[in-house]
């Protein structure tokens, strides 16, 4: 079967992982969108167009990311890979913490899935392991792919999710800075072993902030405690650090979103989101982006487009 004149278009949501306690376990859907249309074109090679975020600075040949995940998945299904065509609207901040780097991961798995349909079908622990492969852990990739939030584990026979719905009085605020944070490098200052106390104190936080962020708001300030990465990382984004303890003083449920060095605020309502945004606006020396973002509780989407006749 010809693959050429398919065309699909993905939409894959910001996430922000761990969410506090829940290290590499813990991810959340936000409703921010990059969108990526890929059309297969009759001759061979890949152009790629980036409008938005990383234009001008991403790749725009056959190494872009987005690329790059649409190979492996027909490199994992036998697929020969054709020449395309992409363009790419983001949206979502680079180097932030908020999942850029797994919404394109997702993006090109999911245009591949649309591109392939009806000659292969990719379920979701499928899509689930294919993006686990190329972004090393599950956390990001999970709730970008399926929305809400998610736990993910893995197995012998590869990662697993679970999908909740989060309680409708949850409130995400996100704080952007103008500054970057690697992930590698944030994962280089974690220690090779904690303390058996932080552990615990882990284990009892991440189970407590499932229940806040399903049933219990009202929890999520205690919910969301950490010993088990944001202090090992806290001399890499001083600024983050400094606004983040100034917001958990003040009552507002903030995390380090991902690896940084955006901050997250799981307010239990608007007006303590409002509240939130208005301490860092005051607090912060440098410039700091305020954005009110919903849950998104679909995930990542793809359209197939009808094939034009000539």
């Amino acid at each position: 079967m010809t693959l050429a004149g398919r065309s699909v278009t993905v939409k894959v949501p910001a996430t922000t992982a761990n969410l506090g306690p829940g290290f590499d376990t813990l991810g959340l859907a936000l409703a921010l969108y990059d969108e990526l249309t890929v059309t297969v074109r009759e001759t061979p090679g890949v152009h790629v167009e980036v409008i938005g975020v990383g234009a001008g600075e991403v790749p725009t040949d056959e190494s872009n990311l987005v690329v790059t995940a649409i190979a492996h998945v027909f490199a994992a299904y036998g697929q020969e890979f054709p020449g395309l065509d992409l363009i790419a609207r983001n949206v979502i901040p680079h180097g932030r913490g908020l999942g850029s780097s797994g919404a394109a991961i997702v993006s090109g798995i999911m245009a591949a899935k649309g591109l392939l349909e009806g000659i292969v079908d990719i379920d979701a622990l499928a899509l689930l392991g294919l993006a686990t492969e190329m972004e090393g852990h599950p956390d990001n990739v999970a709730p970008c792919l399926f929305g809400g939030l998610t736990i993910a584990w893995t197995t012998p026979e590869g990662p697993q999710f679970k999908k909740l719905i989060v309680h409708r009085g949850v409130s995400p605020l996100v704080l952007v800075p103008e500054a970057t944070m690697s992930t590698a490098l944030a994962r280089s200052l974690q220690p090779e072993s904690v303390p058996h106390a932080d552990a615990i104190f882990n284990v009892s936080r991440s189970t407590l902030l499932i229940a806040a962020l399903i049933q219990s708001p009202e929890l999520l300030l205690a919910a969301t405690e950490d010993k088990l990465h944001q202090n090992y990382r806290a001399t890499a984004m001083p600024e983050t650090d400094r606004l983040l303890q100034n917001l958990r003083r003040n009552g507002f449920p903030a995390v380090v979103s991902g690896a940084g060095p955006s901050i997250l605020v799981l307010c239990s309502d608007p007006g303590q989101r409002l509240a939130a945004a208005e301490l860092v606006a005051a607090e912060s020396e440098t410039p700091w982006q305020s954005m009110a973002l919903a849950v998104d509780f679909k995930g990542a989407t793809v359209i197939t487009h009808p094939v034009e006749s000539a």
